[in-house]
């Protein structure tokens, strides 16, 4: 579930920067005036329908692509990150406005995440892996599409061993003569 918490920080982080700032709508077939402008919406994984993508413009979606644990020569624990895959997208009449908007749109985030740098308390942005973001080359205006992808430090796993009554853990083992033994400690092991 860590990568579905960083997903919901990331979420609520994403909400509380963008909350002020109001992008257009487009006038749908059944709205009977233009809607106001309001905050991208902000969704994780995807949209319910992704047909109605242009309906819920301006929005944000952020999706884990890519996650790895590895072991450090000589840790203790493994370390965890995930790469975070932002896809932002609006809607505006107007071609020279909606690039700006979105440009917009992609620094506000970007700036937020630089000043933060952990949210959720436990989610740290990998700042040597930098933060990348690009505004799509080819556009449908009057909508507007960009992503930006950022790696996050995870909180470490924490080995878990049950431990019987002599103190050994529960995880038995074969040696070299066959015998069953107890009470190893498991981590990486040397070959």
């Amino acid at each position: 579930m860590t990568k579905q918490n960083l997903l919901d920080s990331l979420c609520d982080f994403t909400r509380d920067v963008v909350k002020d700032l109001l992008l257009p709508v487009e006038l749908q077939e059944d709205d009977e005036a233009q809607p106001m402008p309001r905050p991208p919406e902000v969704y994780d994984h995807g949209l319910p329908d992704f047909a109605e993508a242009e309906k819920k413009a301006p929005l944000i979606i952020h999706k884990v692509i890519t996650a790895n644990d590895v072991w450090p020569e000589g840790g203790t624990e493994p370390i965890s990150k995930a790469v975070v895959r932002t896809v932002f997208g609006i809607y505006h009449p107007n071609n020279q406005e909606g690039e700006r908007a979105l440009l917009g749109l992609i620094e506000r985030l970007r700036l937020a995440l630089w000043r933060q740098r952990v949210i959720g308390k436990q989610f740290k942005l990998d700042v040597k892996a930098g933060l990348d973001y690009l505004i799509y080359d080819k556009q449908l205006p009057p909508f507007y599409a960009g992503e930006m992808l950022t790696t996050w430090s995870l909180p470490s796993v924490k080995l878990e061993v049950m431990y019987g009554k002599q103190g050994y853990s529960n995880i038995r083992k074969a040696g070299p003569d066959g015998q069953v033994c107890g009470g190893e400690h498991y981590g990486p092991q040397e070959q």
